[in-house]
């Protein structure tokens, strides 16, 4: 399962993870956010305790994201180490997100 990220827990929950975090942000009115959850939910359990998935909805936390320079959704962003190490913009494919995470796990 996918965990919300907000303010108040991206410190812990992401730069402080002991494992890979892979963030997706999101908002409601985005269809291609809408059309990669299905994607993001599998990948949380087909990694998990390996990788962390989350989402931070953009409309709640635009600052955060604004702070993050993420321009356009849905942007998702992997950490490791409390470090981006890569980032993919637009709706992806499973597999090339698989691509992504797979060398940081």
């Amino acid at each position: 399962m996918t965990i919300d990220i907000s303010d108040e827990s991206y410190q812990a929950e992401v730069l402080e993870s002991d494992i890979p975090v892979l963030l997706d942000f999101w908002a409601d009115w985005c269809m291609p956010c809408k059309m990669i959850e299905p994607v993001m939910e599998s990948l949380a359990q087909e990694y998990a305790g390996q990788l962390k998935v989350g989402g931070l909805d953009v409309t709640k936390y635009e600052q955060l994201a604004g702070r993050l320079d993420v321009v356009s959704i849905p942007t998702l962003i992997l950490y490791k180490d409390g470090q981006e190490v890569d980032r993919l913009v637009g709706a992806a494919p499973k597999e090339k997100i698989v691509e992504m995470i797979k060398p940081h796990l």
